[in-house]
C-alpha cells in the first residue's frame, strides 16, 4: 500500500476546469493522501467550504459577476478568445504564478497540473518533483489522426482527408502562432531548456498525462504523447455544493421531463439571447422547459408560463438524471454530465475546445451540433425534435450514459497517480537532483 502523500494539483478556469480536480482530490484523501488544490482566490470559499486544503496562485481574477462584460465577451470571442486568455490573463502572470506554486510545493510529494496552469511544467521542471500533467477534453493533445475543431478555424475538419502526414506538418505552423516571448524569456532566466510551446507540447509531462475524459469520447491516436492514459471522466458531485432549489423539485414533479437549456459557468455570461430563443423554442415544441440563468441578469423579461422555470443553478447530476434532453455550450465539464446523464443534447458552441467537444459527442449518436450564428427558435425546435422523436438517437444516448456511468475516471487516475511513488516509474531525470525551493513566508 502506498504511503500517505502530499499531491498538490493545480488548475485554472471554470467550474469544468476546477471540478475534475476536486474529483481526484476527493479520491485521493479517501485512499489517505493530502491533496492541495492551488488555484486562483477565486475558488478559496468553495474549496475550503468543500473541506480541500488550499493554496493561492495567480491569476487572481474577480468573480464572472464582478468583470465588466466587454472583457466577458472578449474572453469568449471564438476567432479571438484564446489569444486574449493566453496573452492579457495568463502569460502576463506567469511570474507570479511561478513563485506561488513554487511555495505550494514546497515539502510537496507530487506535483498535477491543468494544461492552462503555464507556471507548473517550469516548477516541476526546476524543481524535479514528481509531475503528473493532465489534459480534460481531446483538443488538448492535437491529434492529426482525430484533429480538433478550432472555433476560429472551423474549415479545419475538412483538412481530414489530406491525411495525418500533412495535418502533422500544418500543426507545426500552427503552433508557432502561440509562442510568447516573455514566457521564453522567462523559462531562460530559470535555465530550463525548451521543451516546446507551453500550449501544445510544453504542457506535457515526460512521465505520465492523464487524458481525463472517457476513452469512448475519444479513443486513443498513435501521435498522442506515449505516456498519456485515458481515465474516464472525474465526476465531482460534491455533497457541500448548493442544492437543487425546492421550486424546481415542485415544478419537476408536476408533469413530464423538460428539456435543460444551460450555459455552464462561463457561457452564461455571455448569453445575449439565447434563454430568449430557448423560451421560443420550447414553445414551438409545446414542451416543458428549466433554464439554468446562472445570474438575475439573464432572467427573461417576460413572464414565464407554468411549463417553463428559470433558476440560477442546479447541480447537474439530480437534474439531468430527470430531463428529456439537454441543450449547451459544449463545456468538457457540462459535456460529460449530458453523456453520463444518458439523455440526447444539442451543443451550441461558444468557444476554446467546445466545437470540438461538440464533434466528439455527436460521433457517439446521442447529439447534434448548432453553430451559436443559428441558434434561433425555429431552428432550435427543428433539432431538438429530430433528437426527441427519432428513438435511434434516444437508443444511442442511453447506450452512452450506462457505458460512461460504469467508468471510475477518478479511481483510475489515482491509481495512476499512486504508480508514480514506485521506484520505477519515477524516471531518473527527476530524481538527478534533490529538489531546490524558494523561501516562502
Amino acid at each position: 500500500m502506498t504511503t500517505a502523500k502530499r499531491i498538490v494539483l493545480t488548475a485554472f478556469g471554470s467550474y469544468g476546469d476546477i471540478h475534475p480536480y476536486m474529483a481526484i482530490a476527493t479520491e485521493l484523501r479517501a485512499r489517505g493522501h493530502r491533496p492541495v488544490i492551488a488555484t486562483s482566490e477565486l475558488y478559496r470559499e468553495k474549496l475550503e467550504t468543500g473541506g480541500f486544503e488550499f493554496m493561492p496562485v495567480n491569476p487572481h481574477v474577480p468573480p464572472p459577476q464582478e468583470q465588466d462584460e466587454e472583457m466577458m465577451q472578449k474572453v469568449m470571442a471564438p476567432r479571438t478568445g484564446t489569444g486574449f486568455l493566453l496573452h492579457e490573463i495568463l502569460f502576463p502572470f506567469l511570474r507570479q504564478g511561478y513563485e506561488d506554486l513554487l511555495c505550494a510545493v514546497e515539502g510537496a510529494d507530487l506535483l498535477l497540473t491543468h494544461p492552462i496552469s503555464f507556471a507548473g511544467p517550469l516548477v516541476a521542471q526546476k524543481t524535479r518533483i514528481p509531475w503528473v500533467s493532465t489534459v480534460l477534453a481531446p483538443a488538448s493533445l492535437m491529434s492529426a489522426y482525430d484533429p480538433p475543431v478550432p472555433p476560429f478555424w472551423p474549415w479545419m475538419r475538412y483538412l481530414e482527408v489530406l491525411g495525418p502526414r500533412f495535418l502533422s506538418a500544418f500543426y507545426r505552423q500552427v503552433k508557432k502562432a502561440f509562442t510568447h516571448k516573455e514566457y521564453d524569456k522567462f523559462r531562460n532566466e530559470l535555465g530550463l531548456p525548451d521543451r516546446g510551446s507551453p500550449v501544445f507540447e510544453g504542457q506535457h509531462s515526460p512521465t505520465r498525462v492523464l487524458a481525463l475524459f472517457s476513452p469512448l469520447f475519444a479513443q486513443p491516436q498513435p501521435d498522442w504523447p506515449p505516456q498519456a492514459r485515458a481515465t474516464g471522466f472525474a465526476f465531482y458531485d460534491g455533497r457541500n455544493e448548493l442544492q437543487t432549489p425546492p421550486e424546481l423539485l415542485e415544478f419537476l414533479d408536476a408533469g413530464p421531463a423538460p428539456i435543460v437549456f444551460t450555459l455552464g459557468s462561463s457561457a452564461v455570461w455571455v448569453a445575449q439571447d439565447f434563454y430568449r430563443e430557448s423560451i421560443a423554442a420550447a414553445k414551438l415544441l409545446n414542451r416543458r422547459a428549466v433554464l439554468l440563468i446562472g445570474d438575475e441578469r439573464n432572467q427573461p423579461a417576460e413572464t414565464l408560463p407554468a411549463e417553463i422555470i428559470a433558476v440560477n443553478y442546479a447541480p447537474f447530476e439530480a437534474l439531468l438524471r430527470r430531463a428529456a434532453a439537454v441543450v449547451h455550450h459544449g463545456g468538457v465539464g457540462t459535456t460529460s454530465q449530458g453523456l453520463r446523464a444518458g439523455i440526447p443534447t444539442l451543443i451550441v458552441p461558444f468557444a476554446f475546445d467546445q466545437p470540438d467537444n461538440a464533434a466528439h459527442a455527436a460521433r457517439l449518436g446521442g447529439s447534434r451540433t448548432l453553430p451559436r450564428a443559428k441558434y434561433q427558435a425555429e431552428r432550435v425546435a427543428h433539432e431538438l425534435d429530430i433528437l426527441l422523436t427519432k428513438p435511434e438517437h434516444a437508443q444511442r444516448a442511453r447506450e452512452t450514459g450506462e457505458q460512461i456511468r460504469m467508468e471510475k475516471g477518478a479511481s483510475v487516475a489515482c491509481d495512476l497517480i499512486e504508480q508514480m511513488f514506485s521506484y520505477e516509474t519515477i524516471v531518473t531525470e527527476q530524481r538527478a537532483e534533490e529538489p531546490v525551493y524558494a523561501a516562502c513566508d
